[in-house]
């Protein structure tokens, strides 16, 4: 342990002017632990059930110090609307969730997930797309989250943490990141790229997910599953750029053209959108938020299974 960094339940230690970090896309543990005592710097561990990556009590019983929390579950960052779940809030509640966290424009955010599975790492990359979609620039995703942390032996709080001062936080809609479902069929009729980024057998049909009211994928996708390039080391989960854009480049993308990525409920496909565009250097890359499960809501769109020619949605659920 580092007993000069540990902050038992206090917040980081602000020194030096104001100051924007740039950070990549996705750090390291090494380079967080630099960071301490960088103005505006903001540790937002989003930590929640899934791949039982925890929730508050987990937190307040063990967290990267000076961090704070936001179940990425429970808090709202994402909202279901009509049939269709895990869609984003409108601006104007992001920009309140963010501004109660006491996170303003100024800051660099570090998003932290529990580092217990390839779907929880997809909290992070959703929250980064997120920070992305409203504006905010700088945010980076922390390799490995807290079990990376915790493995590598950097300094835990614990307990109670202080409170902090809410802030002001104002989004400016990045519409070019957010694929409406129109814009999803316009690209598939284009001979555009659609990504899938679900693990294989809910792109053959195989598996459906209980969000879509049918099997398959839309028509002409190519499947890059978001869990491809994670790998576990010592218990964490740690997201590899080399085997990432093996698998890229194995796929044949083009890293210039348009291309959509989307899965059942715009989670998986917010961690294949992030490896496309900010580790993979596709340049014009987007996410479809509503997915399949908004995909399959009308009886005309098609699917495609594996095991037989384009269909309706009707065809299928009927």
């Amino acid at each position: 342990m580092r007993p000069q960094l540990m902050l038992a339940a206090g917040a980081l230690a602000i020194a030096g002017p104001v100051h924007a970090l740039h950070p990549s896309p996705l750090v390291e543990a090494e380079w967080l632990n630099e960071q301490f005592g960088s103005d505006g710097l903001v540790v937002l561990d989003v930590r929640s059930a899934i791949d039982d990556g925890g929730n508050r009590a987990t937190f307040e019983g063990a967290r990267i110090p000076g961090s704070r929390y936001s179940s990425y579950t429970d808090a709202g960052w994402r909202e279901n609307r009509g049939e269709v779940a895990g869609l984003m809030p409108n601006v104007a509640n992001l920009e309140a969730l963010i501004g109660d966290l006491g996170i303003d424009n100024d800051d660099t955010v570090v998003v932290v997930a529990g580092g217990t599975g390839p779907t929880d790492f997809g909290s992070a990359a959703r929250i980064y797309w997120t920070f992305k979609v409203l504006g905010h620039d700088e945010v980076t995703i922390l390799n490995g989250g807290f079990a990376g942390w915790e493995a590598q032996g950097f300094d835990i709080a614990s307990g109670t943490p202080d409170a902090h001062e809410a802030a002001d936080f104002e989004g400016s809609l990045q519409a070019h990141l957010l694929a409406t479902t129109d814009e999803v069929e316009a690209a598939r009729q284009a001979g555009e790229t659609l990504v899938d980024a679900r693990p294989p057998g809910f792109f053959t049909g195989e598996t459906q997910s209980p969000a879509t009211r049918a099997p398959g994928t839309i028509p002409d996708s190519l499947n890059l599953p978001h869990d491809d390039a994670l790998v576990v080391r010592d218990g964490a989960y740690y997201l590899e750029p080399e085997r990432l854009n093996a698998n890229i480049d194995a796929l044949g993308l083009d890293r210039q053209a348009p291309t959509v990525a989307f899965c059942n409920t715009g989670h998986w496909a917010a961690s294949g959108w992030f490896q496309l565009s900010e580790l993979g250097g596709l340049e014009n890359a987007t996410m479809y938020d509503g997915s399949m499960a908004e995909w399959t809501q009308d009886d005309a769109r098609p699917m495609q299974l594996a095991d037989r020619d384009i269909v309706s949605v009707g065809e299928l659920v009927d």
